[in-house]
């Protein structure tokens, strides 16, 4: 069979996704062959990418197999998918991409949306188990569904063309860069500042220096604004401006932190604006002696009425408010146009009594240098101006109603601060080339000859030297409102000074709210979920709004805004080093998510941008510098505390990642040192919550101190394993860090238990982090549990002894599994939840009662059989609760938890009766450094000789000062080795008798049959050779009952049992003879290496 490769295919000019030509197969090789004699070489997939939005597939028709295809023409129509003449595939096989049976989806932006959300709904696409495994048969293709198949979309896809068509209909009103953010951010930065105190900035500074102040706060917001526009292009953004930003780069705590400031500060900021606003009024009404009670108390009304208006604007919806915008930005730059006309028009003798002259070289080489005065200096000066620079989030702060945030932000914003930069620039230096600093506007203050005169007026005819002797009410450095006197009409510039403060106010008050509403639909604070909700179709702060106003009202009532301005100034400066360090952080935390697609910034250049708003706050005001960082600092910590439940992937939690990848593989050069040894312990636990005292007894050990993982086998089919395994594996972790147990949870999934473990041994860990020491539980069921369980338990400790870990088998009289116990608890957690629900129906079932009539009566015998079900619920819990009464086992759940409480004075008995390197001393003194086991006293046992017993005592108490191990008594046993009593080698006898073969007693033929099929039975030949160490194990058991029964722990050398010599079963008997009816015991063997010293 050959292949020809028709390029006609799938070529629709119409098509809108990714698409790969069918290859048409032929049957007839011989008819193949001769079509492609002459023919151009085979063409492979092609691909086309088009942007309509239909899609026809269409078919091409090789010569003569035209009615081939005609038999799939169904209605008169062509079908939805091109269909292949010689396939019998289900339909399934053409709705595919690639033509051919694939579930795999092309590439597609609703995969990668977050569920919820606003610009459309979240497909799944195909599981990597759905792809990988047999694909199902018969799959129903419905009608109408292909497109969408096709497209490999599902139906969600409806869904969203819903909420699309509901978002249209709704009128949801979006901005573009120019409506959205330049024009705020322009009218935000220009503020009273550009009219009424950029002169006298210019007078003191000079051009030169005034230039320098205009360009240094600049630079602290144009670095601002780049790492913002960074942060904006790298994803989606929604509203709440540099809140969002900030939260979402460095996490909860610190965008919480400078919400909340800045939210407030901006509130603050509409009272600042309006009071700007109504004292010019009030200078008006001043002039015109109609003021309506005073100045205070008019100023006071002037601004409740605006903030009135403005709260109306507001409220009435973006839109209504982005109009107002426009037209007071039309009006502010009709104001700053008439200043530039003003300057070029001929002056007359009134204006140049107050020092106008128009452009004039000797007036600018006057004014170039700096002149401070009444105490200035150039930061302070600084400080006066830099208040006008802000204003550059004005449009970031409303970035959910931008239509594409991410080009709009950068693009508006570094187009806004060049703008109003060059407008500063211009406005400074035109003024202090027109305007002399000193004027007295006394029009016959003209050059007499023969009298001095100084200054640059002397040589345009005026003599101004007077204003060196006594004060003067004209000039750059005494008239503020120079910018009226300059212009070519004045009331022009009030108008001017009215659009800017308004326009200023309502940005302010336009964006507290949204920054607010931001936080509180994040509930990073509980408390103020109530402002969270959004009125209308732009989803309106409606409830912000009312309490930004309130705040506004406040302090415009209470008229103290000047003690309260370098404060807001200081919450604004923070929030814009944060935004910078925001940038900085992300970029060197080299988070593979960080893919702005800004690329005009610099992470150091941010870092130092970040560091000079720092420098700025304290230039501005060291005590309102002071009070931002208490304040922050307060709340970062409170956010801290409540540890919000929210993950957005922020750049601390990669720059953790970093530092811990970093400190691994430094760790990795450095060689192992005995002094640094620690226990680092893989437990097999299961479920952690399911043997939580084998956890609690090693987390005692390891934590703060040592690597802890608590480890779990899924044994049977893998499919089913590896998905129980990883749906609970986030639950299992997190059941950890909710207990405060600082250990990991890690699981496999292998063919049986053994293996799993085996893989763990040697898997588990990083680098220099990783497990020497292997924790198990005593397997209690063990002669009960078939041989295969038995084999595996003792084949795990033999693993562990292979791969050169230290072993340690905890054993407890009740067990450690719980699991039943936590079943009847979770049973009637449900019986409780369900009778609850019952009651809360039957009451209101009763509630809606006695309304008489036909309803009423059929209601009462609603309830009465709800009644009667409730008297059967109740009947059952109550079974169940007796029923469970002897499986609910107290003690049970009093020894799960023995380990967790302080443990009260007592001993710690160490039976050291083999050097395995010390592993058998370190684990209790570890334990006795530990709060809860710090009140008991280590007494020390181990075996000696009858005629040396001082003498090895003195040895052992030497060895443990060395090792700096305090220890309340040195025990040396000396009959270790004597038989033990006939009552306890009996009973070990009678435990061993089911496992053993007794081929002693049995012909040769019977016997080498009953190995083959028992190879796991003890032997009799196995049981005499190690008859001694049977002897040990059951002498031990008796002194340990003897010396140690009153003690809180017991930590004893494990014995080892020589692999492949030592049956599993007898290993197991010596085990439990040795543990048996003790307290809580240890039985713990090193690797044999040292993990003690007493050198330095």
């Amino acid at each position: 069979m050959s292949m020809n490769n028709s390029p006609n295919v799938f070529l629709d000019p119409n098509a809108n996704r990714f698409q790969v030509n069918i290859i048409n197969e032929s049957h007839d090789s011989n008819e193949t062959s001769q079509e492609d004699v002459g023919s151009d070489p085979p063409h492979y997939e092609e691909t086309s990418f088009t942007d309509e939005t239909h899609n026809r597939l269409r078919i091409s028709y090789r010569p003569g197999k035209r009615e081939l295809y005609d038999n799939f023409i169904q209605n008169g129509e062509k079908t939805e998918a091109s269909l292949h003449p010689y396939d019998t595939h289900s339909k399934m096989y053409y709705l595919q991409t690639f033509g051919h049976n694939t579930m795999d989806p092309v590439p597609k932006i609703d995969y990668y949306r977050n569920t919820g959300s606003v610009s459309g709904n979240k497909l799944s696409r195909p599981s990597l188990l759905e792809i990988h495994e047999q694909l199902a048969k018969n799959i129903a293709v419905s009608t109408g569904s292909v497109e969408r198949v096709a497209n490999g979309e599902s139906t969600a896809g409806d869904e969203t063309a819903v909420s699309k068509e509901e978002e249209n209909k709704s009128g949801f009103v979006k901005f573009g860069w120019v409506k959205g953010v330049l024009v705020r951010c322009m009218l935000n930065i220009w503020g009273v500042m550009l009219f009424i105190r950029l002169s006298w900035i210019i007078g003191q500074a000079g051009i030169g220096l005034g230039v320098i102040v205009i360009l240094l706060a600049t630079m602290v917001t144009s670095i601002t604004g780049l790492s913002t526009s960074a942060i904006a292009t790298n994803g989606f953004v929604r509203g709440g401006g540099a809140y969002y930003l900030i939260s979402r780069s460095l996490g909860p705590e610190f965008g919480g932190s400078i919400g909340l400031i800045f939210a407030f500060a901006n509130a603050v900021a509409v009272a600042m604006y309006v009071v700007g606003f109504a004292e010019t009024v009030v200078e008006l009404l001043k002039e015109s002696d109609t003021l309506m009670v005073d100045e205070s108390n008019d100023i006071r009304i002037i601004g409740t009425i605006t903030v009135v208006c403005l709260l109306g604007i507001s409220v009435a919806g973006m839109e209504w408010e982005a109009k107002a915008q426009v037209i007071l930005l039309i009006v502010l730059l009709i104001a700053i146009a008439n200043f530039f006309i003003g300057t070029v028009i001929p002056t007359n003798n009134e204006k140049k009594a107050r020092g106008f002259f128009n452009y004039q070289a000797s007036i600018f080489a006057e004014n170039f240098g700096p002149d401070f005065r009444s105490g200035e200096g150039f930061f302070s000066v600084f400080a006066i101006f830099f208040p006008a620079a802000t204003g550059i989030l004005a449009g970031a702060n409303i970035s959910g109603d931008l239509k594409d945030p991410q080009i709009a932000i950068p693009k508006g914003t570094m187009l806004a601060i060049v703008i109003t930069t060059i407008a500063y620039i211009g406005v400074a230096i035109c003024a202090a080339s027109c305007v002399v600093r000193d004027a007295t506007g006394n029009i016959n203050d003209t050059v007499v000859p023969g009298m001095s005169c100084n200054g640059s007026a002397c040589s345009l005819g005026y003599d101004f030297s007077r204003c060196a002797s006594q004060p003067c009410d004209y000039g750059l450095m005494n008239n503020f409102q120079v910018m009226s006197m300059v212009s070519g009409f004045g009331p022009l510039i009030t108008a001017g000074i009215f659009s800017a403060t308004l326009s200023s106010a309502l940005a302010s008050l336009v964006s507290a709210p949204k920054v607010f509403q931001a936080l509180c639909k994040d509930n990073v604070y509980k408390g103020l979920e109530f402002f969270a909700k959004g009125y209308g179709k732009n989803n309106e702060p409606i409830r912000g709004y009312v309490l930004t106003f309130a705040i506004a009202m406040a302090f415009i009532l209470i008229a103290e805004l000047n003690t309260i301005a370098p404060i807001i100034s200081n919450f604004f400066l923070a929030s814009y080093a944060l935004i910078n360090f925001s940038c900085f952080h992300a970029s060197y935390a080299k988070s593979p998510g960080w893919r702005p697609a800004f690329r005009y910034y610099n992470m150091w250049v941010s870092l130092f941008g970040a560091l000079l708003c720092c420098g700025v706050m304290f230039v501005i005001n060291w005590w309102a510098a002071l009070i931002t960082y208490a304040i922050e600092l307060f709340l970062y910590i409170y956010v801290t505390y409540k540890k919000p439940e929210v993950n957005w992937g922020s750049s601390t939690q990669a720059l953790y990642y970093v530092n811990a990848l970093d400190s691994a593989l430094a760790l990795t050069t450095v060689e192992d040192h005995v002094k640094n040894f620690r226990p680092q312990c893989i437990a097999l636990t299961g479920a952690p919550m399911i043997r939580p005292a084998l956890l609690d007894i090693t987390h005692t050990f390891t934590k703060n101190n040592g690597l802890c993982i608590c480890c779990e086998v899924y044994t049977g089919p893998r499919k089913l394993c590896v998905k129980e395994m990883n749906s609970g594996m986030e639950k299992k972790q997190a059941w950890l860090t909710k207990n405060k147990r600082k250990a990991f949870y890690a699981a496999v999934a292998a063919d049986s238990f053994r293996d799993g473990v085996k893989s763990l041994l040697q898997a588990s860990g990083l680098g220099r982090m990783k497990p020497n020491t292997l924790v198990i539980g005593f397997k209690k069921d063990w002669r009960t549990a078939p041989a295969t369980q038995v084999e595996n338990y003792v084949g795990i400790i033999h693993d562990a002894f292979d791969f050169e870990l230290g072993m340690i088998i905890v054993r407890i009289s009740q067990g450690f599994d719980i699991s039943q116990v936590l079943q009847v608890q979770e049973e009637l957690e449900k019986l409780e939840q369900e009778r609850l629900a019952l009651e809360a129906t039957i009451k209101e079932n009763e509630f809606e009662e006695g309304k008489g009539g036909i309803r009423g009566f059929f209601r009462k015998a609603a309830t009465l059989n709800i009644s009667k079900h409730e008297t059967k619920k109740e009947s059952t819990i109550n079974t169940m609760q007796s029923m469970h009464v002897g499986e609910f086992n107290q003690k049970l759940l009093e020894a799960s938890t023995q380990f967790k409480k302080k443990q009260g004075k007592g001993t710690i008995d160490i039976w050291w009766l083999f050097d395995d390197g010390g592993l058998t001393i370190l684990i209790p003194y570890i334990l006795t450094i530990r709060k809860k086991w710090k009140n008991c006293k280590l007494r020390i046992f181990t075996g000696g000789k009858v005629n040396r017993i001082e003498e090895e005592k003195l040895g052992m108490a030497s060895l443990l000062s060395k090792f700096r191990i305090k220890f309340a008594d040195i025990n040396i046993i000396c009959d270790i080795n004597v038989k033990p009593n006939k009552e306890s080698w009996k009973f070990f006898e009678e435990m061993i008798e089911p496992y053993r073969l007794h081929e002693s007693c049995k012909d040769i033929t019977t016997a080498e049959k009953l190995k083959r099929e028992t190879p796991w039975k003890i032997t009799d030949a196995e049981l005499e050779a190690f008859k001694e160490k049977s002897y040990r194990q059951v002498r031990l058991n008796e002194l340990l009952q003897e010396h140690s029964r009153a003690a809180n722990l017991i930590v004893l050398s494990l014995p080892v049992a020589r692999k492949g010599i030592v049956s599993d079963y007898l290993y197991m008997a010596w085990l439990e003879i040795l543990s048996k009816n003790l307290p809580p015991i240890l039985m713990v063997r090193g690797n044999h290496k040292n993990v003690l010293t007493f050198y330095s």
